[in-house]
């Protein structure tokens, strides 16, 4: 897994609109990466809806929030439509998980990404990540904001 301190690779991925978002798109600001297995599961499903809850507060933090899976931008439209959720979600689909292995997340012989948050500050460097256990436990929401504090 990437650690503190490292440059944050660069990416572009197209969301769940089909358009493309790159990491360089927010340079001179924060912004939390959450990786997560996939679209529809129901872990993934009370990740990211307990992260809606807590996005305003996030934000007022100065920290944009996305989120990337392997899951296809279709998916990914109709998973945030489901859920009611306003976060970008970001298609690491082909190549295949490409963005999830640069930050150390991808699971080989899952073939998704594990549950890791990275937050990356305003020049482009990591400056805490988390990966978790396990695909099947989330990380809750008081380790970004434990993160955002220190």
């Amino acid at each position: 897994m990437i650690a503190a301190g490292e440059p944050a690779p660069d990416f572009t991925l197209p969301d769940q609109d089909g358009e493309n978002v790159s990491l360089a798109d927010f340079k001179g600001r924060k912004v939390l990466l959450v990786f997560y297995p996939m679209d529809f599961s129901p872990v993934c499903s009370d990740q990211l809806s307990i992260y809606q809850e807590v996005k305003p507060e996030i934000a007022e933090r100065g920290v944009e929030m996305l989120g990337i899976s392997v899951d296809h931008p279709y998916a990914h439209k109709a998973f945030q439509e489901k859920l009611g959720v306003d976060t970008p979600l970001l298609a690491d689909f082909e190549p295949k998980g490409e963005v999830a292995r640069a930050y150390g997340s991808y699971l080989d012989g899952l073939g998704f990404a594990n549950r890791t948050l990275v937050l990356i500050d305003e020049a482009g460097t990591v400056a805490w990540a988390y990966e978790s256990p396990s695909p099947g436990e989330f990380p809750g929401a008081n380790l970004i904001f434990d993160a955002l504090a220190s």
